[in-house]
């Protein structure tokens, strides 16, 4: 199978950047079924953790204490704070 160098556009930037012949090679050797989505500068910013993540302010369903979760919150489930969520993880500790 030959490959040749392919533009494709960044899903977060909107820059186009090239998705190489050698790039190509290397996601079909690892059995890759999907092309890059993001410029190396995006990924580079995703993989260290420069995107900040929305924070939801709410209250948790066990102990009512105001909270942020790193998630909006769906209706109907319950959202707990960083304690009682460590709680539930405790070994021996049985999930709802």
């Amino acid at each position: 199978m030959e490959f040749v160098d392919k533009v494709l556009k960044c899903v977060d930037c909107g820059n186009e950047f090239v998705f190489t012949a050698g790039e190509q090679l290397f996601f079909h050797d690892k059995q890759f079924k999907n092309e890059p989505k993001r410029c190396k500068s995006c990924k580079s910013k995703r993989t260290t953790g420069k995107t900040v993540r929305p924070e939801t302010r709410t209250t948790c369903s066990e102990c009512g204490t105001e909270t942020t979760v790193p998630f909006k919150p769906s209706q109907g489930r319950p959202v707990l704070c960083r304690s009682c969520f460590q709680r539930r993880q405790q070994p021996g500790m049985q999930a709802r």
